[in-house]
């Protein structure tokens, strides 16, 4: 009875153990069979490819063009303006008779001067004749050394008269041609700024018209003083070719560097530079604002990436990189310079790999991305 009792004792006392260890049991089994939470969704982005090739070496700048001489015409003398064989805006050549004083008063001082001249130069022969008769008859002693001194001194009176004659008769025909002005170079006229009828003052302070060469032309220019060496490398070595860009059409123009200042600017920290363009098609003209591209030399395997690929951190210049797994990577890159959109990495990627180029504020390292067409 009493073994019955202690089997009976055992089983009863175990009996709410069991159940409660059944319980837990249940439990653990109900918590175990709950769901993980789902991995984040992969973050759409934009990449591109870096790539490698030969880019060119080349200044970037805004210019001015200028004209190659500019020429303002000014009467030398003074007189009415009968005259004007040009229109406003027109092309001349050199050479070309622009204006014409009126000539008639100087035509009147030339002839006046002609006249003195003659009248001088027949008394100078005269002069010479008297002087050779006291020659012969002082060696006579017929006449007095004095009188042969008076003819000589009127002989020599009279010739110094014709040469002072014959310079007011050259600057009476050349007061006479300044009445027919020229063009002095080949360019393009501007406004007109005296007119037929007018009054001409001799140097006035206003020119008549001011001529500007075009063809060639200069388009000047300011560079960074860092590139000074490389400039003048590169011009001692060969032309230089510089390509002006013209807002509004396509095809730019080309012309060579050809003068490079002797000064740098302290104010500003750049230098002045102007290449001559030939200017054909009269494209450039004075006082036009254009961007140049002065292309020095090229740089072989070079590894491009764009630019909006590239990241600022504490750290310096970052990429994300896209691994073959869709995961991205950061990487620290090295940037040399900039060349229409892209970049020229010096180290930290290599050609083709992918880089993030638009999302790439919502990635952090080990992120997995989809590769959208846009956003």
């Amino acid at each position: 009875m009493d073994n019955s009792r202690n089997y009976l004792g055992l089983k009863s006392g175990v009996r709410p153990c069991l159940a409660f260890f059944l319980a837990v049991s249940l439990l653990i089994g109900s918590c175990s069979g709950e769901k993980k939470p789902p991995p984040p969704p992969p973050v759409p982005v934009l990449a591109a490819t870096v790539t490698e090739k030969t880019v060119p070496v080349e200044v970037k700048a805004i210019a001015n063009v200028e004209a190659y001489s500019t020429v303002s015409i000014k009467s030398r003398i003074a007189g009415q303006l009968v005259q004007v064989n040009f229109k406003e805006g027109q092309d001349v050549k050199a050479g070309d008779l622009l204006f014409v004083i009126d000539p008639r008063p100087y035509e009147a001082a030339l002839r006046q001067v002609e006249a003195n001249l003659q009248k001088d130069k027949a008394l100078a022969v005269k002069a010479q004749a008297d002087l050779k008769r006291y020659a012969e008859l002082i060696r006579k002693q017929f006449v007095s050394q004095q009188d042969y001194d008076q003819a000589r001194s009127t002989a020599d009176s009279l010739t110094a008269v014709v040469n002072a004659d014959q310079v007011a008769v050259q600057n009476a025909k050349l007061n006479l041609s300044y009445c027919y002005i020229k063009a002095p170079i080949t360019g393009r006229t501007g406004s007109l700024l005296a007119n037929q009828g007018n009054m001409i003052k001799e140097n006035a302070d206003t020119a008549m018209v001011v001529i500007n060469q075009i063809q060639p032309i200069y388009v000047t220019f300011a560079i960074p003083q860092q590139n000074l060496a490389e400039i003048r490398k590169y011009m001692a070595a060969e032309k230089i070719p510089v390509e002006a860009v013209i807002a509004g059409l396509e095809n730019p123009e080309t012309g060579v560097l050809t003068f490079v200042d002797n000064t740098v600017d302290k104010a500003t920290g750049t230098f002045v530079c102007k290449a001559t363009f030939a200017n054909e098609p009269k494209r450039l003209w004075p006082g036009l604002f254009v961007n140049v591209v002065v292309k020095l030399s090229t740089q072989p395997h070079a590894v491009l990436a764009p630019a909006r690929a590239i990241q600022s951190s504490q750290e310096g210049d970052i990429v994300f990189v896209i691994k073959p797994d869709l995961t991205v990577e950061v990487r620290r890159v090295e940037v040399d310079r900039s060349l229409d959109g892209e970049v020229i990495i010096k180290q930290g990627v290599k050609p083709g790999e992918q880089v993030v180029t638009d999302g790439q504020l919502r990635l952090v390292p080990g992120a997995k991305v989809q590769i959208k067409s846009g956003l």
